[in-house]
């Protein structure tokens, strides 16, 4: 997943860069024989919608494990246990002071209880939740990278992996 880099302000300088943390993943809950996920959309930068999965910032004390429970029952409603880890993407973006080198570690999580919602987003950047058969969700995400984390929660489920 790549973004594109702001332009420098000062030309021939470059920005000091920053590491940055984040967690979150796929919730899993098995209806009529069918994984079912639960993805979130936001608004881009630039006001589009992107679905993507649920993830967000590590809190001081948490760990990666459960800064991902809690962000996907925060941006889904739905609480999870955390079963393997999926993978790590990361990518670099520019703020217009920093270059953000940024990490995302994503888990696969049994869905344990609750209803979708997006009613306890602290920060409201989910604008919908939906779920989606996992075996059909690289249709609904936006980014390539996401969906490769999708395929590896598939594979892992169909223990291909």
């Amino acid at each position: 997943m790549s973004a594109q880099a702001a332009p420098d302000p000062v030309p021939g300088r470059r920005l000091p860069s920053v590491e940055e943390r984040s967690a979150g993943g796929i919730v899993v809950d098995i209806r009529d024989g069918r994984a079912l996920i639960a993805i979130i959309a936001r608004r881009n930068r630039a006001g589009r919608v992107e679905w993507c999965l649920p993830k967000g910032h590590v809190e001081p004390g948490e760990t990666l494990v459960e800064t991902a429970a809690r962000e996907v029952a925060e941006e889904t409603g739905i609480t999870g246990r955390v079963i393997i880890e999926l993978g790590t993407i990361d990518y670099w973006f520019a703020t217009s002071t920093t270059r953000v080198h940024k990490f995302v570690h994503h888990y696969l999580l049994e869905a344990l209880s609750g209803e979708l919602s997006i009613e306890n987003d602290p920060d409201h950047e989910a604008i919908d939740v939906a779920w989606m058969a996992l075996d059909e969700v690289h249709r609904r995400l936006t980014f390539p990278n996401e969906r490769r984390i999708a395929q590896t929660a598939w594979n892992r489920l169909a223990g291909t992996a």
